[in-house]
Formats: structure tokens, sequence, C-alpha cells
């Protein structure tokens, strides 16, 4: 039995084929990186002022407009973390409410809870005033950023 000696096909070499794929993968890259044309470009707005409701604070307004809870969800010398418009409302006193961004100003773990007067990241346990949004324990530096909201009847919203 023999065999017919073998003859590579001729075709691109190996050298073209990886400089092709490199191309093509920097396309994809860069293609995906470009400007979109969807009119997202920042925040943009400020809350209007002289609004006759009540408002706490000027922070981040995600979901601006939207309605987070009815006064009675919020309990006094308490609040509730909102995780999907990213805002812990807190009611320190009876009738007083206050919103905060609910990212740690630690590494950007969202806060889990509100108990005892304080709002508490679970990550590096860090614990924030449900009055002021100051740092009260743990490693975070800064305050939480309070968030404009509007007390409207019984209803809480995001300001904006």
């Amino acid at each position: 039995m023999t065999s017919a000696p073998f003859h590579p096909a001729a075709g691109p070499a190996r050298r073209t084929v990886v400089a092709a794929a490199g191309a093509a993968g920097l396309t994809a890259v860069l293609a995906a990186c470009s400007d979109s044309d969807d009119g997202a470009s920042g925040d943009g707005g400020t809350a209007p002022s002289g609004s006759p409701s009540q408002e706490a604070g000027g922070g981040e307004n995600a979901g601006a407009g939207a309605a987070l809870a009815a006064t009675a969800d919020i309990p006094e010398g308490g609040g509730k973390v909102f995780p999907d418009q990213k805002v812990v409302v807190t009611q320190p006193a009876a009738g007083d409410f206050k919103a905060f961004s609910a990212t740690c100003t630690h590494q950007g773990c969202a806060v889990k809870s509100v108990a005892d007067g304080l709002i508490n990241c679970p990550c590096h346990n860090s614990s924030f005033s449900i009055t002021d949004g100051s740092v009260q324990g743990g490693p975070a530096p800064k305050p939480l950023p309070a968030v404009q909201i509007t007390i409207s009847g019984d209803s809480i919203r995001l300001a904006g």
C-alpha cells in the first residue's frame, strides 16, 4: 500500500486568516462602542422649584415622577428601600419623610434594610442616619446623597 504525497490545498495562509479574524473582531468592538442616537445623554434636568408639596434633598432621581409608596407604607422611625429605583425613603418623625440614594458611598453596594434609626449596607456594615443620611458607622466615607421626593395626599413620589 502506497500513500500519495501530501500537498496542501492552495488557500489563504494562516497569517492572513488570523489577521482577518482580528480585523473583524476590532470592527465589532468599534461598532458596539459607537455613539447611539437614542437621545440618552445624562440626567440633564432639575426639579421644579417652588413646588407646593414636601421635598427632601437633591441627589439622583432614578425614575423621576414615579409613585414609590403610600405614606402609610413607611414606618415612623424607620424606612423602606426601593431597589428598582435605587432609593430609600425614611420617616424619622411623624409626617417627616426623607429620601436618599440606596447606593452605599463606600463601594457602591445597595443598602438593604432600615432598622433602629439606621439605613444599613450589608457589604461592609456601613450605616447611615435616617434623618440626614450621615455616616453612623462602617467604612463609608460620605453620607448618602439626598433624593428629592414629593408628598401629595398619601402618595410619595420621586420629584422631577
